[in-house]
């Protein structure tokens, strides 16, 4: 295919290009269906001139160049309409006439997409399919030793709990003492991530919260929902499916004024409070909602003007320590609710969560820590920030229950972790590895996209547009032309097919440890790696 590439700044050749197009001329009718679809307007229709070869005989007569001329389908050289291989033109295309296809060579792209001194921003994960957690193998098997248990047979009580954990006499003290006993939720440990409604399409936040009712009502697995920063329909806040859903505060303090109103109007207290810190993908940096997605409804909600970027400052602006963080949001979040609704806080994963944890085992109202890893997903972030900083979920989540069982509180303080679950596939697998690990539960958000509505990014940079709501298949786009693809009643249908085969392997996973009435949270004489210097890191089995 010609390139027939212009000489403007920002035009590359097509070899210069991650994805380039394969296009046959024989098999297109010219519907024009790839071109609509396209999100990046990285292929447009255009008039080629193929020279007619002529035989010698010809040349003899005719000394001038003859031309066939067709129409057909140019991919633009442009950096800013660079293809981002998502297929859709594949998909749309009656007649296999065109597909994408990634670039063998040099993608010297990224050497050119810092235009007008703008770093680029993408959506998605790290550009890295490697994970420590597909490595970890359960090698503790129960057979003559131990009573093994059938995962088709037996029952199994795959739960956990949110909430600080006393025991009976430390809750009776507490009880004489303050009047109050701190609160606890039983939930199912496969949490959905904080997605907000903005970052999501209206239809895919729809889905979800139809999937997550389903769950709960009629198969009776007690699945929890994070809403994300910038609150959520007033609905739902006044719906008896609230006590479903995680509550996110963050930073911008994005839609609470709509949450706060109506709390005398809740019919049900929610399941959680959620104060957003950091989150794995940007450690360190506030969250961002562009222009792009801030629409009349979404701008109504938040608060604010429509159309205009929404960032969150890296910190919230009233606390400048740990100390006053915890005093402050989580006693004042406790208290709007009566002190009848647990609040933790969210963190990205690095080396000073111990600082964090070891100040929330002192104060009583903070009822869990949920760590992100390195490799969570993000709507919009710098590609330095998504690719070099963070830290691997594996070891922070080791350090903090080693922390825990030193002081005695590894029964006491749920810690939830996040970040690249099930990244490769592997979803049940990451997730018990690390339960055994000492995670009482794990959030999961990239995966329900990918799982639930198709979501065609992956950690090969494609796609990954998710930030500028341009989402060829509608899940985080607020442009009804494009979240009308997709259908909320085949989300939520998908979301109840994750988790019902989730808990499936979850079980064939722990009924061979001889667990069934409960989570093996730290269980880590179940685990071992082939890698000599991660199992000490880890402090788990070497295996080869």
């Amino acid at each position: 295919m010609s390139s027939n590439r212009s000489l403007e700044p920002s035009s590359l050749s097509l070899n210069d290009l991650p994805w380039q197009i394969r296009y046959s001329n024989d098999r297109c009718t010219l519907c024009g269906q790839c071109t609509a679809v396209c999100p990046v307007k990285a292929i447009e229709l255009d008039v080629f001139q193929k020279r007619i070869i002529k035989t010698s005989i010809q040349k003899d007569k005719d000394h001038s160049n003859q031309y066939d001329t067709f129409y057909g389908i140019r991919q633009t050289t442009r950096v800013e309409n660079a293809c981002i291989g998502c297929a859709m033109c594949t998909m749309a295309c009656p007649n296999d006439a065109i597909a994408p296809v990634k670039n063998p060579g040099l993608d010297r792209l990224k050497f050119h997409v810092n235009q007008q001194g703008v770093p680029r921003r993408r959506g998605g994960r790290r550009n890295s399919s490697q994970s420590v957690l597909d490595r970890i193998k359960f090698t503790r098997i129960s057979m003559l030793t131990d009573p093994a248990l059938d995962a088709g047979r037996h029952e199994f009580e795959m739960r956990t709990l949110l909430g600080r954990v006393l025991s009976p006499r430390e809750n009776m003290k507490r009880l004489r003492e303050k009047g109050w006993i701190p609160p606890v939720r039983e939930i199912y440990p496969l949490i959905i991530g904080g997605m907000s409604f903005g970052a999501l399409s209206p239809t895919m936040w729809e889905g979800l919260q139809m999937g997550v009712a389903y769950l709960n009502e009629e198969l009776g697995m007690p699945v929890r929902i994070c809403t994300g920063e910038g609150g959520c329909p007033p609905r739902l806040l006044r719906s008896r499916f609230l006590k479903y859903v995680i509550l996110q505060i963050a930073s911008g303090y994005f839609g609470w004024d709509e949450i706060i109103h109506a709390i005398p109007h809740m019919k049900e207290d929610p399941c959680a409070i959620e104060i957003k810190y950091g989150q794995g993908a940007k450690p360190g940096d506030g969250g961002l909602l562009m222009w792009h997605k801030v629409n009349k409804l979404i701008a109504a909600i938040r608060g604010v003007p429509q159309g205009v970027s929404l960032p969150s400052p890296p910190t919230h602006q009233t606390q400048y320590s740990i100390e006053e963080s915890v005093a402050k949001m989580i006693l004042s979040m406790s208290m709007a609710w009566g002190f009848r609704v647990p609040v933790y806080p969210k963190i990205s994963a690095s080396s000073t969560s111990l600082a964090v944890l070891n100040n929330l085992t002192r104060n009583d109202y903070a009822s869990g820590l949920a760590i992100d890893g390195e490799d969570g997903g993000t709507g919009a972030a710098y590609t330095v920030s998504m690719d070099h900083m963070g830290h691997p979920i594996a070891s922070c989540i080791r350090d903090n229950y080693l922390n825990l069982t030193k002081i005695g509180k590894q029964n006491e303080i749920p810690i939830f972790a996040g970040g690249g679950i099930g990244k490769n596939g592997n979803l049940a697998a990451n997730a018990a590895a690390l339960i055994m690990l000492g995670a009482s539960g794990v959030q999961i958000g990239k995966y329900v996209m990918q799982a639930a509505a198709g979501c065609v990014g992956t950690e090969e940079d494609r796609c990954n547009v998710c930030n500028v709501g341009i989402c060829p298949k509608g899940i985080t786009s607020q442009d009804p032309r494009l979240y009308r693809r997709l259908d909320p009643e085949d989300v939520a249908e998908r979301i109840v097919d994750l988790f019902v085969c989730f808990d499936t392997e979850l079980k064939k996973i722990v009924a061979p440890l001889g667990r069934s009435t409960s989570l093996p949270i730290g269980m880590s004489d179940a685990l071992g790696i082939d890698d000599h210097a991660a199992a000490q890191r880890l402090n788990i089995k070497y295996v080869v």
